[in-house]
This record gives structure tokens, C-alpha cells and sequence, in this order.
């Protein structure tokens, strides 16, 4: 009769206990381990140009420095870059040969800053900075973004240099708009960063589509579209056709998916696949159309996806810098 009585209260203990969480079942809320190995610090950036700035972010983040400090370092060494035809200085200008910027920053208390369509100021993410840290705003655009950060003691200079000049010459001759896949449309740098704490933060900067239209502005300097950080979850940043980016909010989309329990693979690829759902339904041609994403999660975790090959970013953690080329829908 005991034996019965002890069986019927350790059962009526164990279902009470149930009820009052039941995924315990399955042991999907036991602790986590607090001595769980987190990769940190990591810092991912877009393309190629990805693996210097990884560098110059590395600086930072190598001495337990702040994410947000490292991911403005990181992309102001390419907006820097003459060279890089796409950020910055030396940027590819719009139709009318006007060189335009964009950028953006968040870091891990949802503080924000963008400017959009600044001219000659050569660091935009500089500016944003600025924006996020000494106004009541998140966004500055045009002149009124120039007029700030001349205020700021920025230098104005003539970003557009000869040889994006004579590109843009030569593109006048026939004035088709059509960007190439990869070349005139990977127009940004996006880097996102964890630190020795544990604390994400991100960039993104651009000079935008190859000569655009005056005026256009892409997604890179919009948060929740070129970027976005979520400290409890993880970030996020994009690069390609910013249209169709800002059309699905694209890096609010992956962060959202980590927090629904993916991993950063998983999320882009399915942000990627809803872009390609909605360009079909649009009748375009994806042929045309070139996205990717790049996200990390609070365990240093990291994943890519894109549209069609050709993408490709940069890694670097406590095993080196490496680029890496992803996944994509395109076959």
C-alpha cells in the first residue's frame, strides 16, 4: 500500500511539473551550459574587399575592443580605397556624374545612424556615426547631411576620380541601364561584428548603383533592409539589387528567422528564397537580380546565402581570415 501511495504522489509531482512546463519533457528548456564555447570575437564582411577590412576591424576586436569601433574602422578603410569602385571615394557616380554615398551603423543598444545621398564627403559611415551619436535623429539625407557633417569638421572634396569619371563618359554614349551581375551592382561593403563581450554591432556603406538615377537611394543605409542588429539575437547586413532588399526587408527578416530558431545559414537562405518568390510573382528575371545576405548569432555562429554565384565574404575568428563563398538559389 505504500509503495502504491509514493508511486501515485511521484506521479502526481512529475505531471504537475509538466503542465507547468511541458517542453521539459524534451529537455528543450534545461539552463544552457554557461561554460558553452561561443566563437568570439568574429567579424564578417561582404566580398572580396571584405578580407582587408576584416583586417583593419581585427585591430580592434584582437585587443577586446568594442564591435561598434571595429566595424566603422573596418568599412572606412574601403570607402577610402580609390580603387574600390563601388564604396566611397572613387565610388561609381549616378547619370548625371555626381558621386552619391550612402551608410548606415547600429550597434548593440539599437542606437542608429544613416546618411543617404551625401556628397563629397569621403567617409559616410563617419557621418552616420555622427548622425547616431550627436542629433536627436537616426537619418540624414542630401544637403542636409553635408551640412551636418561640414558642422562635424568633415572635409568636402571631389570624390569622383578620373577613372570612374571616363566610365561614366563612356556610359553616356548609349546610356542603357542595365548593371552587370556582380560588378555594378555588389555596390557595398556590409560587415557585422561580435566582441570579446559578447556585443554585436554592424555597418554598411555604399556609393550606391552604378549610375543611378539622381536621387536613388538603396538599401543600405536603411535599417531593418541593409543592416540590422538585434543584441539578444544576432546581425545581419546585405548586399546586391537594394530594391529587392528594402522590397522584403531583407536583414530584419534574417534576424527575425534567428530569433524563430534558425541558424545564420538557414535564415538567409530562406530570406533569399522569399526574395526569389517575390521576384517570380513579379515577372522579372532573377538572371538580372543579385542579393546575399551574411548574418552571425549570439554564439558566433555565421551563415551566407545569395541568389546566383558569383558572392562571395570574408571570415575572420580565432582560426584567421578567409573568404568563403556560399550557397545559392540560382543553379
Amino acid at each position: 500500500m505504500n509503495s502504491r501511495r509514493k508511486f501515485i504522489k511521484n506521479t502526481a509531482i512529475a505531471s504537475s511539473a509538466l503542465l507547468l512546463n511541458p517542453l521539459d519533457l524534451f529537455g528543450k528548456n534545461a539552463p544552457e551550459n554557461d561554460n558553452k564555447i561561443i566563437n568570439k570575437p568574429i567579424v564578417l564582411s561582404t566580398w572580396n574587399f571584405g578580407l582587408k577590412a576584416n583586417e583593419e576591424a581585427w585591430t580592434i576586436l584582437g585587443k577586446g575592443g568594442r564591435a561598434l569601433d571595429a566595424v566603422e574602422k573596418g568599412v572606412r578603410l574601403v570607402e577610402d580605397d580609390p580603387n574600390e569602385r563601388s564604396v566611397g571615394y572613387g565610388g561609381r557616380p549616378d547619370r548625371d556624374g555626381r558621386v552619391t554615398l550612402d551608410a548606415c551603423i547600429m550597434d548593440e543598444n539599437y542606437n542608429i545612424g544613416s546618411v543617404a545621398c551625401l556628397e563629397n564627403i569621403k567617409n559616410p559611415i563617419c557621418v552616420a556615426r555622427a548622425v547616431m551619436e550627436k542629433t536627436p535623429h537616426v537619418m540624414l539625407v542630401g544637403d542636409g547631411a553635408l551640412q551636418f557633417a561640414v558642422s562635424q569638421g568633415f572635409k568636402k572634396e571631389n570624390l569622383l576620380t578620373p577613372e570612374s569619371e571616363k566610365e561614366w563618359r563612356d556610359w553616356l554614349k548609349d546610356s542603357k541601364y542595365q548593371p552587370i551581375v556582380n560588378i555594378e551592382n555588389h555596390d557595398t561593403i556590409g560587415m557585422i561584428a561580435m566582441d570579446a563581450q559578447g556585443n554585436l554591432s554592424g555597418a554598411c556603406t555604399t556609393s550606391g548603383m552604378a549610375f543611378k538615377m539622381h536621387g536613388r537611394v538603396g538599401d543600405s543605409p536603411i535599417i531593418g533592409a541593409g543592416l540590422f542588429v538585434d543584441n539578444e539575437v544576432g546581425a545581419a547586413t546585405a548586399t546586391g539589387h537594394g530594391e529587392e532588399v528594402i522590397r522584403t526587408v531583407g536583414t530584419h527578416l534574417v534576424v527575425e528567422l534567428m530569433r524563430q530558431g534558425r541558424n545564420p545559414q538557414q535564415a538567409c537562405k530562406e530570406a533569399v528564397e522569399r526574395i526569389v518568390q517575390i521576384t517570380k510573382r513579379r515577372n522579372k528575371n532573377l538572371k538580372d537580380i543579385q542579393v546575399g545576405f551574411i548574418a552571425i548569432n549570439k554564439k558566433g555562429e555565421y551563415g551566407s546565402y545569395c541568389i546566383q554565384d558569383g558572392f562571395n565574404f570574408a571570415v575572420y575568428d580565432k582560426k584567421g581570415n578567409r573568404l568563403e563563398k556560399p550557397e545559392f538559389a540560382l543553379k
